[in-house]
């Protein structure tokens, strides 16, 4: 039996949206690939609210993550971590021997802006790594304030991973002033995994190539060069059959208007806050919750496993806590192609499952 997911990606693909990575196949260095690979980017800058450069990479988000530090560090990086995604980019880091520190907060705290302002006063650094909506702890930091303090710092390359919350809130990379922006497609686009994107502004670039040892399969500003000179080709063979169910779902989210997209998104995580907070409660900081997951704290000491397993026999998967908040919380993701009915749904079996009726 197929299980509908709602967990933080893998995400739910719609059938429509599966049949089209089923396309023929085309050659990877024809027009048609460069036609493709332009209209991709070309929608995606309006899903990004950007003007900048759009790369895609045959990887998970965590790719373009790498890549971005490690392209893009001169000096030494400072990563902002409120989970365990925003700790990767420092262990991204120290693999790569990329010069970096991390600054943690608390799970289910937020990034500050004073912590930022504090530590970009320092000077000691030329890059910073935020992670925009953490998984984890279902926190959303809050960019916009975090924006107004990077921006005294000009030489500063800000790096965002927006991996699980682009497209599914709204994120405005120029006006936020992110040099790279990163997502991947197996979240809040609605796709399978394996494809992942970034904007690449021309800070970035300049300040790319003044980095020295850039890796190779990862290096963005040879992705960047490469589209430039070989008109929306890459330097190594990418997956096409992700770009042709990129390009229809794109068509998807600008048909439903991004504004509305947005909306159902916080309709459906004010949904599950409302059951959460009357049968449970909300873990982390209430002011600065996700619109794409919600993380939930168990309150009522139940095996998660247990119901986990009895919604699987319904055809429904949530998700365990992640790390140390296994069993001592769960999370119900509501991102992507699904909607208010399918959440409601949910919620009534895990309420006939535990009795809360």
């Amino acid at each position: 039996m197929h299980k509908k997911l709602f967990i933080p990606g893998p995400v739910e693909v719609k059938q429509d949206v599966l049949e089209k990575m089923a396309t023929p196949m085309i050659g990877h260095r024809s027009k048609d690939a460069s036609a493709l690979q332009r209209r991709i980017s070309d929608k995606l800058r309006l899903v990004f609210h950007t003007n900048e450069e759009i790369l895609l990479s045959t990887s998970s988000g965590s790719g373009l993550m790498e890549g971005a530090i490690r392209s893009c560090t001169a000096k030494r990086a400072a990563v902002f971590s409120i989970g365990a995604f925003g700790k990767r980019w420092y262990e991204m880091a120290i693999n790569n021997n990329v010069p970096a520190d991390l600054f943690e907060v608390e799970m289910g705290e937020v990034t500050t802006p004073e912590l930022v302002d504090e530590v970009l006063g320092t000077g000691k650094y030329d890059l910073i790594t935020i992670t925009h909506n953490e998984t984890s702890t279902g926190i959303m930091n809050p960019v916009d304030e975090i924006s107004k303090v990077v921006k005294k710092y000009p030489e500063i390359v800000w790096c965002l991973d927006t991996v699980s919350s682009m497209a599914g809130t709204k994120i405005e990379v120029d006006k936020l002033g992110v040099d790279v922006c990163i997502t991947s497609s197996q979240k809040a686009l609605g796709l399978p995994p394996g494809l992942a994107v970034c904007s690449f502004s021309k800070k970035a670039v300049e300040r790319a190539k003044t980095v020295k040892f850039r890796g190779y399969y990862l290096d963005l500003l040879n992705l960047y060069e490469f589209i430039q000179k070989k008109d929306y080709q890459y330097p190594s063979t990418p997956s096409l059959s992700h770009m042709f169910a990129l390009d229809y779902e794109l068509d998807k989210i600008l048909e439903e208007g991004i504004e509305n997209r947005y909306k159902r998104h916080i309709e459906m995580a004010e949904y599950v806050r409302a059951w959460a907070r009357k049968y449970f409660a909300i873990f982390g900081d209430e002011k600065h919750l996700s619109n794409t997951v919600t993380t939930i704290e168990n309150t009522r000491g139940i095996s998660v496993a247990d119901l986990n397993k009895k919604l699987g026999e319904r055809g429904f998967q949530i998700s365990n806590g992640y790390g140390k908040l296994k069993e001592k919380t769960f999370r119900i993701a509501h991102m992507a192609d699904m909607n208010l009915d399918e959440i409601k749904e949910l919620i009534q079996n895990i309420n006939n499952i535990l009795g809360l009726e």
